[in-house]
């Protein structure tokens, strides 16, 4: 059965991910409505499939012929979205991380879901990753526990990935660099980075450390960027990010160091297709194991995962989804407090 979806958000991201993934998997979704929020970019989105474009998400959640809603606003639109994808009777939402900016949204929004019998899948591809699914059997079957993450992104401006991939360019304003010798303006960084970059990974960071106990360091990081340090599931945990203007190609790796080897899962940069995440394993005696890259990558399985919640029925983790967003805000609030205490 192909199922019919309808596009809130008409940004890089739809045109560069979203799209071409929609268009890989043809046999199960074809996109019949992109809307946009006013900037006109949706008619020529909509353009590449034949659908319908609007402006505001009322028309397209009103369209019979839609059953799906992919949600790729604004993050502090996305709870709102939906509730309304869930009150206009859609089967099913794909939502882009994070589901909502704070725990109290989150829960109306999953509980929505929840009570309507929605599938919800949250669009957290690395997590989706065949490669994560690889590393983490490494882990499971190498015996040797876990005893320290980290978490490093070395990103170039998204513009460059944006222009070399996406036929309809959004503008990218050059922005002054923070004065992050201000200590709210330092929480401030400290925190969205967390909730608009740390997201992608902490998923998989939860995976291995479920229990968050608490922030050991945090700190803003010049030009734009940060470093946190805390503890989970007794596991120290490292993770830091850097923006660079001109910077090199993009570096997105998880490292997992257990009491008998390195596991390093190196993601490509985002806005592009270039199949999975890379897997090397490294052993205290000396092997060195790369793993075969996998042509799908984690935008292809988290639309195939929804494909199957709602054709087979199968129940949607919504208790995970939530724990996943209780996780991340408990760490951005608590590395925001460190990051905005006076050095």
């Amino acid at each position: 059965m192909t199922h019919r979806v309808g596009v809130i958000g008409a940004g890089p991201g739809v045109a560069a991910l979203h799209l071409p993934t929609l268009a890989r998997l043809s046999d199960l979704f074809a996109v019949t409505h992109v809307a946009d929020a006013g900037s006109g970019r949706a008619a020529a989105l909509a353009a590449r499939t034949g659908a319908r474009a609007s402006a505001g998400a009322e028309q397209l959640l009103a369209d019979p012929d839609i059953d799906v809603v992919a949600i790729c606003s604004p993050p502090d639109e996305h709870a709102g979205h939906i509730l309304a994808a869930v009150a206009a009777g859609k089967r099913a939402i794909l939502c882009e991380k994070p589901v909502a900016t704070n725990v109290a949204d989150a829960e109306k929004a999953v509980d929505a879901c929840r009570e309507a019998g929605v599938a919800l899948v949250v669009g957290t591809n690395h997590y989706y990753d065949p490669a994560w699914g690889r590393a983490r059997h490494h882990l499971s079957a190498s015996g040797g526990p876990v005893v320290s993450i980290s978490v490093t992104l070395a990103l170039p401006p998204n513009g460059r990935y944006h222009d070399v991939v996406t036929e309809v360019a959004a503008p990218f304003a050059a922005r002054p660099a923070p004065d992050l010798s201000r200590p709210e303006v330092a929480a401030g960084v400290v925190r969205a980075l967390v909730t608009g970059l740390a997201i992608h990974d902490l998923p998989l960071v939860r995976d291995l450390a479920p229990r968050f106990e608490r922030v050991a360091f945090a700190r803003a990081l010049a030009p734009i960027g940060f470093a946190v340090g805390f503890v989970a599931s007794g596991i120290p945990v490292q993770f830091t990010t850097v923006m660079l203007p001109g910077g090199a190609d993009a570096l997105w790796r998880v490292t997992a160091t257990t009491t008998r080897d390195r596991l390093d899962v190196t993601f490509p940069p985002a806005f592009v297709h270039a199949g999975s995440a890379g897997v090397r394993v490294l052993t205290a005696d000396g092997r060195d194991t790369t793993y075969d890259r996998d042509p799908g990558d984690g935008y292809l399985a988290e639309w195939r995962a929804l494909a199957e919640l709602i054709d087979s029925g199968m129940p949607v983790e919504y208790d995970e989804l939530l724990d996943d967003v209780r996780y991340a805000s408990t760490l951005a609030d608590q590395a925001a407090a460190l990051a905005g205490v006076p050095a």
